[in-house]
């Protein structure tokens, strides 16, 4: 439920920002969407002697950017995936993950292609998958990432992106995990394709 919530509201806020900004037509291509296939790799950790780790996943990351000039913009992100995380001496609470970020993006856009980097913040939402007694949690989340797009005609694009997030891994209100949570790391390479507008 808070999932579906937090899709709905990066979509709108994507939705307001490109009708607000699409108005100053001043510079071609200032807008883009992306649609992305991605890995999902989740650092191990420990705490209060129990290790916390997740299965390497794969899930799918919807992007919309906006540039207010040739290298300075900003993107919205939703991405959703499915994963299980396991608790040592507990077991494993198959999850649902939804990502939500907005983030600042730099680009040098070149002949055939614009690296880029990106920082932002965001929130990861951890449903439960038929795990009794567990109940979704969010988390804040610090974003970084880079990557490139590779021109393929003059509005259609292929990305190569690495996104990185930091955040506390996931207890689910489950008392049998109160205080084990701990700053962990997701590592996100993804590719896809795009399309400039």
């Amino acid at each position: 439920m808070f999932g579906k919530r937090l899709a709905g509201m990066v979509f709108a806020a994507a939705l307001v920002c490109g009708s607000a900004f699409a108005q100053d037509e001043t510079s071609a291509y200032r807008n883009d969407v992306t649609v992305q296939a991605f890995g999902s790799f989740v650092k191990s950790t420990s705490q209060n002697g129990v290790e916390q780790s997740a299965t390497n996943s794969g899930g799918v990351l919807a992007s919309y950017r906006f540039f207010f000039n040739r290298n300075n913009g900003v993107e919205l992100n939703y991405g959703y995936s499915l994963n299980t995380q396991s608790y040592s001496g507990f077991g494993g609470v198959p999850s649902y993950s939804h990502e939500g970020s907005a983030d600042y993006v730099f680009r040098m856009p070149l002949r055939h292609w614009s690296p880029f980097v990106l920082a932002g913040v965001g929130g990861l939402a951890f449903d439960p998958k038929n795990f009794a007694g567990a109940s979704t949690q969010g988390r804040a989340a610090f974003v970084y990432g880079a990557g490139a797009d590779f021109n393929l005609d003059k509005h259609i694009y292929v990305r190569a992106e690495y996104r990185g997030l930091v955040y506390d891994s996931p207890t689910y209100g489950l008392a049998g995990l109160n205080g084990t949570d701990r700053v962990t790391h997701r590592a996100e390479p993804s590719i896809g394709f795009g399309f400039a507008f």
